[in-house]
């Protein structure tokens, strides 16, 4: 089965070369990495955030942790962890092909069948109706523009009712894949705080932008040191509305798994583009060695 966009021409433009003009002008941009991400490819990653808003905004964030997958050694497969902005109930993952303005981005079924026999149930539905893990794919796929055939990736939504053992299984999942000499890169898609009006949440009315980066900063600060506990713990205390926390749970616990390091590439927000703070959303990149 192919799964069809459902964002094309909303989040991110719905042709190719309009797609293709929109990613090369992110990575140029001034928040962005300023460069293309063309040369050889040299060294490993394990990891990467990346937001999942429309590309307007987060684009050029974003571009920054795709340079960094574009400029490291190819793996056979890419894991990308997503939310469910439907609020569905279980951790799933789907087999089926993706379909963007890009051409057709291909699943790993052999991989699927490893998380089934570690307890990954394989739910299709919810992910034709979500986001999170779409927006990623035109930035991999443009990536991965010099081993577009190879290219094999696998999406699951993290549920907040199991990601506990989502991240047990998924772990147990990856040592079996690796162990048959395969090469695993995982993305986690999520935005930082939701603020103002529209988000239901409005911590401060004074120095809001301050205040905003350091509320962010203090969940990035524990991502870094790959203190999931810790920064469950913070959400929880600080109410700081992160879409993805759960995906970004389970990317630490694997980050963990393989004693990664981890490296803040670049932080801003929405308003910091629009010029007010009345509603804005953080975006973060951050890779993993």
């Amino acid at each position: 089965m192919i799964r069809k966009p459902i964002v094309s021409g909303q989040f991110y433009r719905d042709n190719k070369n309009g797609l293709l003009k929109q990613i090369n002008d992110a990575f140029l941009d001034l928040r962005g990495p300023r460069e293309l991400p063309y040369g050889p490819r040299q060294g490993q990653i394990k990891g990467i955030i990346s937001p999942h808003a429309g590309y307007a905004f987060s684009g050029p964030c974003a571009a920054y942790s795709f340079k960094a997958i574009a400029g490291s050694d190819f793996p056979d497969l890419y894991i990308i962890l997503g939310p469910s902005h439907m609020g569905f109930h279980k951790s799933c993952f789907s087999e089926d092909d993706w379909e963007t303005p890009l051409g057709l981005a291909r699943t790993d079924d052999k991989f699927g069948r490893i998380l089934e026999e570690h307890n990954i149930e394989i739910i299709p539905m919810p992910h034709k109706e979500e986001h999170s893990i779409e927006v990623q794919i035109p930035f991999l796929q443009f990536a991965s523009s010099d081993n577009e055939k190879k290219l094999r990736f696998i999406p699951i939504m993290i549920s907040e009712t199991d990601y506990e053992e989502t991240a047990k299984d998924l772990i147990k999942s990856i040592k079996e894949y690796e162990k048959l000499g395969k090469k695993i890169v995982v993305i986690a898609s999520s935005d930082f705080t939701h603020l103002g009006v529209n988000y239901g949440f409005m911590p401060f009315s004074k120095n809001i932008k301050e205040n905003m980066y350091k509320l962010d900063q203090g969940a990035i600060d524990r991502i870094l040191k790959l203190d999931s506990k810790g920064f469950m713990d913070y959400c929880e205390k600080t109410n700081a509305k992160i879409c993805g926390k759960y995906a970004l749970y389970v990317l630490i616990e694997i980050m963990k798994s393989k004693k990664a390091s981890a490296e803040l590439l670049q932080y801003y927000t929405s308003a910091d583009l629009l010029g007010d703070y009345t509603n804005a959303v953080g975006y973060a990149s951050i890779l993993f060695k």
